[in-house]
C-alpha cells in the first residue's frame, strides 16, 4: 500500500484494544523514521522517549484529556526538544559528522561559529520555540511510519507538560516535551470516530499554485 492510502487509512484513535500489543520491531521501525526526519543544520534537536510501562503510562495518564487512550495503547511516544542551544551540543553533533565522514577535524568551524552565533545570543525561550519546531518534523514521520505498519496512533499536544517532564525527569536530560504520540490497535467497535469518513479540505483548495 502507497504511502497515500496508508495515511488515508489513518485516523486519530480515540479507543484502543489494551490487550494488543506493538511489536518490539516495529516500535524500533517508527522511532527510526523519526531519527532520520530531516533538521535544521542537521543537529536532531529533539529526542523521543519511549513508554511501553504500564505503570509510567499510568501515572502520565493525568496529564491528558483522553486518559483512557493512554493507558490502554500499546506504547506512548514523547518528543521532547533540547530546552536550549549550547556550544556543546552544537561541537558534539559536528565531531560526530566529521567522524563518521572522515572528514578533517574542524571542517565545519566557521558554520557552526555562524549558528553559535544567531542560537547563543537568543533566550532560553526563544531556542525552545525553534527545536521544538524540529521535533514535529519527526513527529510527522513517526505518524507515517505507523500507518505504513498499519498501527494505529494518536497524537496528542494539549497535555500538562510539567507533570510530563518531572515523571520522566527530562529537565535533568536538558529537554523539554512538545508532543505525545500514542501507538497500538484500534478498537473499532468502542471507538466511535473508526467508521467516520476521513475529512480535508480539497486539494484544489488547500494547494494554492504559482505558475
Amino acid at each position: 500500500m502507497s504511502l497515500i492510502e496508508s495515511l488515508k487509512w489513518r485516523y486519530a484513535t480515540k479507543k484502543y484494544n489494551p490487550t494488543k500489543k506493538v511489536s518490539q520491531e516495529d516500535i524500533d521501525k517508527i522511532v527510526e523514521a523519526a531519527c532520520l526526519a530531516p533538521t535544521s543544520s542537521g543537529l536532531q534537536q529533539f529526542r523521543v522517549m519511549v513508554v511501553s510501562n504500564q505503570e509510567i503510562k499510568e501515572k502520565l495518564a493525568p496529564s491528558v484529556l483522553n486518559q483512557e487512550a493512554m493507558v490502554d495503547c500499546s506504547h506512548v511516544l514523547v518528543f521532547a526538544a533540547w530546552d536550549k542551544y549550547t556550544a556543546e551540543r552544537i561541537d558534539t553533533i559536528y565531531n560526530r559528522t566529521t567522524k563518521e565522514r572522515n572528514l578533517p577535524t574542524g571542517r565545519f568551524d566557521s558554520y557552526t561559529d555562524k549558528i553559535k552565533g544567531i542560537y547563543l545570543n537568543e533566550t532560553p525561550e526563544q531556542n525552545f520555540v525553534h527545536t521544538a519546531r524540529q521535533s514535529y518534523i519527526g513527529f510527522a514521520m513517526a505518524i507515517a511510519q505507523a500507518a505504513e505498519l498499519k498501527i494505529d496512533s494518536t497524537p496528542a499536544e494539549g497535555f500538562n507538560n510539567e507533570l510530563v517532564d518531572d515523571l520522566l525527569s527530562l529537565e535533568s536530560k536538558g529537554l523539554k516535551s512538545v508532543t505525545l504520540l500514542y501507538l497500538g490497535y484500534r478498537d473499532a467497535e468502542g471507538d466511535w470516530l473508526s467508521s467516520m469518513k476521513k475529512v480535508r479540505n480539497p486539494i484544489e483548495e488547500f494547494a494554492i499554485e504559482y505558475k
